[in-house]
């Protein structure tokens, strides 16, 4: 076999070889099965970067992105200006869909307004490093409100309010710090939210007397009910528990009778001359 015809059958063996692998390609192609790509067909507003609590939206806070047709998101929004102006009362991050539950009725704004829970109202007390817990009390931590006040001659401290919520500390209402463990820096002011009936207690509590704010676990959501603590029971002697009398057909309370005087020692009377004195009997 001379070196032209050995030509030949090497061209004619590759050029078999390469029909045979693209048949075998397209075979395989022919029966694999058909994958479908869910192609955007709506859109959706979304967080452009990660937005706190209270902020009043803008454009450059949010963008629109694709979105499957046959996954709508729920209360969502397709158009920027649907959104725009309103404020978030809860905070989002970045990519996150914005929706109706998430913001504040339109025409409100931004700031605390809008955080408050519809019914209850944000009333603020002065605290300092001591009331606020070292500046641990922070947005989204819950709190009893502990009054010392001194009624007459004895002092009590009471708990007068179990698990309110902190919506701020001074102008910050960002639970970020609460949800990161980080202490606040000195916050003059601690604003609760409280029931109309709680915020006229509190208000009494804090012109009368003395608050003070207990740190509650978030998991513990049991209310407080306590007797208080009285001076004479911190100093280990209970005081006497009032009487309950009736008078013309009406309960009231009076204070116990005192306790009678201690017994006198023994003694004898001496008389000298035209003196007479006692003297006290030593054992």
């Amino acid at each position: 076999m001379d070196r032209r015809t050995r030509a030949f059958l090497v061209v004619g063996i590759a050029a078999l070889l390469a029909t045979g692998a693209a048949y075998g390609v397209y075979r395989a192609i022919q029966t694999r099965p058909v994958v479908q790509v869910p192609i955007a067909e709506r859109f959706t507003v979304v967080g452009a970067r990660a937005v706190p609590i209270g902020t009043q939206l803008t454009a450059d806070m949010i963008k629109v992105v694709g979105w499957p047709a046959d996954s709508p998101v729920a209360g969502g929004f397709e158009k920027p200006e649907e959104v725009v102006g309103r404020g978030l009362t809860v905070p989002i991050v970045e990519n996150e869909p914005i929706l109706e539950t998430k913001l504040s009725p339109k025409g409100t704004g931004g700031g605390l307004g809008p955080v408050i829970t519809p019914g209850m109202r944000a009333v603020a007390v002065r605290v300092n490093d001591v009331i606020s817990v070292a500046g641990y009390v922070l947005p989204g931590t819950r709190v009893d409100v502990i009054v010392t006040m001194r009624p007459g001659q004895d002092p009590i401290s009471r708990i007068v309010l179990s698990n309110v919520k902190v919506i701020s500390t001074g102008q910050n209402i960002d639970t970020a710090q609460a949800r990161d463990g980080k202490a606040a820096q000195n916050p003059p002011l601690v604003t609760l939210e409280l029931t109309p009936a709680d915020a006229e207690r509190i208000s009494l509590a804090m012109n009368q007397g003395q608050i003070a704010l207990a740190l509650r676990n978030p998991l513990d959501v049991e209310k407080v009910e306590t007797s208080g603590a009285r001076m004479a029971a911190l100093l280990g002697s209970a005081a006497p528990e009032p009487i309950k009398t009736v008078v013309r057909g009406q309960t009231r309370m009076v204070a116990p009778p005192p306790p009678p005087p201690p017994p006198k020692p023994p003694s004898v009377e001496v008389i000298a001359g035209n003196q007479r004195r006692e003297q006290i009997i030593k054992k």
